[in-house]
């Protein structure tokens, strides 16, 4: 059985606190640091205002790039499918915080 810890993380100054199995902690910290740096750079931009507008873009692009690397098959279908349930979960982190 997997054991699952609660990993914070930080997005536009925002602590999330989202569930994940142990082995997961340091991937989930990444993305959540590489989502953080899309928000951020769209924030700068100017061109986007309200967090949750943000939040939509940046899920946008980083969408695009995965199905971009996936069209390119730098993406095996089980790395993809780790994306996705990460993605879900930060997601529902995200739901829960409204």
């Amino acid at each position: 059985m997997t054991q699952s810890q609660t990993v914070t993380v930080r997005i536009l100054d925002k602590d999330y606190h989202i569930s994940c199995p142990a082995s997961e902690s340091t991937n989930l910290e990444r993305a959540a640091e590489y989502l953080d740096k899309k928000m951020r750079d769209i924030r700068r931009s100017g061109k986007v205002i309200g967090a949750e507008r943000i939040a939509v873009m940046a899920a946008l692009n980083i969408t695009h790039e995965l199905h971009s690397r996936k069209h390119d098959e730098l993406f095996s279908s089980q790395d993809t499918e780790q994306v996705q349930q990460l993605l879900t979960r930060v997601q529902k982190s995200l739901d829960s915080a409204e």
